[in-house]
């Protein structure tokens, strides 16, 4: 496999706190499996902050940006049980990446946070 592109964001977690009281804007940017299990963290704005750079991250790598079809509630971010985050696709998004890259791809994510900021990387292998 081949890298396809590679993405990073970064994201000062209070950004994302405006987000978390709206109702409509929490679903249009996450998934319920990601509200669910962010909710149920001490640290929840993390989390959501993390997803968040995550999806920024992977439309820059697909080099699309967050337009044509691609949403980002059909992006999720979910976790092994070993801890190790990885990206999930769903819907219509699901269908246009597959379009793009072919069926066979990889995506590779690294999350990381500290109290103010949160970073996601990641690289698409095709």
């Amino acid at each position: 496999m081949k890298i396809f592109g590679v993405g990073t964001d970064i994201i000062k977690v209070s950004r994302i706190e405006k987000f978390l009281n709206n109702k409509k804007s929490l679903q249009r940017l996450f998934n319920k499996d990601e509200i669910f299990y962010c909710k149920k963290k001490k640290k929840f704005i993390n989390c959501f902050a993390k997803r968040f750079a995550a999806k920024e991250a992977f439309a820059k790598a697909l080099g699309t940006g967050i337009s044509k079809g691609i949403n980002f509630n059909e992006i999720v971010i979910s976790n092994k049980p070993s801890g190790k985050p990885f990206i999930k696709l769903t819907k219509n998004s699901k269908k246009i990446v597959e379009k793009k890259l072919t069926k066979k791809f990889r995506v590779l994510l690294s999350l990381s946070d500290e109290e103010k900021y949160a970073v996601a990387f990641v690289t698409i292998l095709k």
